[in-house]
């Protein structure tokens, strides 16, 4: 019951809050703002709900150290994703072609700040973490990751391969950064400096959706494999690649710092440790 209890009330925001950005899409200062809002107001939602409905502190979202670790999932995300381009341009598959909007690419980061922080919230914040408690890491951690690829099922140019991709690269990779924090800020980071790297700055598309230009009027060719295609460079083998291999790295850590919830261990979920 908390579960629908929590999602409803995220979604309280989000919804209203996807609509609100939506709106002023073609303002692209204003975007900025109301997507920033938006980003909080869901965080605060969601340390609301989970006091009221789990009688504790929501410290997965405790400002405590919050910014170096987002400013460093950040900074992570986006150089990622940089290697992951670079990679692509080296093998033909991405070129530059000339300067894109600075006023975009600054909208871009509201829009994408409350985008994340819905997606987060949703699908690490309350489904991964009810879920670990119920049936451990390795389930929760599967699930959530099929969830969250299969959402992207409904995007304008979305395909069977994208979803699968996105399911790697976001779910399974923000999804081990949860567990070895035990807070959000990390995966907020990370999705958010990854999709703004994505858009904001190399000018491609973001899971399928007909993203504005950013900084760069970037633009792909060649075999869909490489390039990912229509649905963007996060359906590109590279990408799958190297998230696949950040993923590893992290749910290593977790095994080596104890973060791991066996199946059926509820008790194990309170104990763990919530220092990066």
């Amino acid at each position: 019951m908390r579960l629908v209890k929590q999602l409803g009330a995220v979604l309280v925001v989000a919804v209203p809050s996807s609509i609100a950005v939506q709106a002023v899409k073609g303002s692209w200062p204003l975007t900025l703002v109301v997507g920033a809002v938006a980003a909080v107001l869901m965080v605060l939602m969601y340390a609301w709900v989970v006091r009221r409905t789990e009688h504790r502190p929501a410290t997965e979202v405790g400002l405590e150290g919050a910014a170096p670790v987002l400013a460093r999932g950040v900074g992570f995300g986006a150089l990622l994703f940089a290697t992951v381009i670079g990679t692509i341009a080296l093998a033909g598959g991405y070129r530059v072609e000339g300067w894109g909007s600075p006023a975009v690419a600054v909208g871009l980061l509201g829009f994408t700040a409350a985008a994340v922080a819905a997606e987060e919230l949703v699908f690490r914040g309350v489904v991964q973490r009810i879920l670990e408690e119920r049936v451990g890491t390795w389930v929760a951690l599967t699930v959530t990751a099929a969830l969250f690829g299969a959402m992207h099922l409904v995007n304008p140019e979305a395909t069977v391969w994208g979803a699968v991709a996105v399911a790697v690269e976001g779910g399974g990779m923000l999804g081990a950064a949860y567990v070895l924090t035990r807070r959000l800020w990390l995966p907020l980071g990370l999705h958010f400096g990854w999709n703004i790297a994505v858009a904001g700055i190399f000018g491609t598309d973001v899971s399928g959706n007909d993203t504005p230009q950013g900084l760069l009027d970037g633009a792909t060719s060649g075999a869909t494999l490489l390039t990912g295609g229509a649905f963007g460079p996060e359906a590109s083998i590279v990408a799958v690649i190297a998230c696949s291999i950040v993923t590893a790295a992290l749910l290593r850590l977790a095994h080596q710092r104890g973060r791991i919830v066996p199946r059926r261990h509820r008790e194990a979920s309170s104990s763990v440790p919530v220092t990066v």
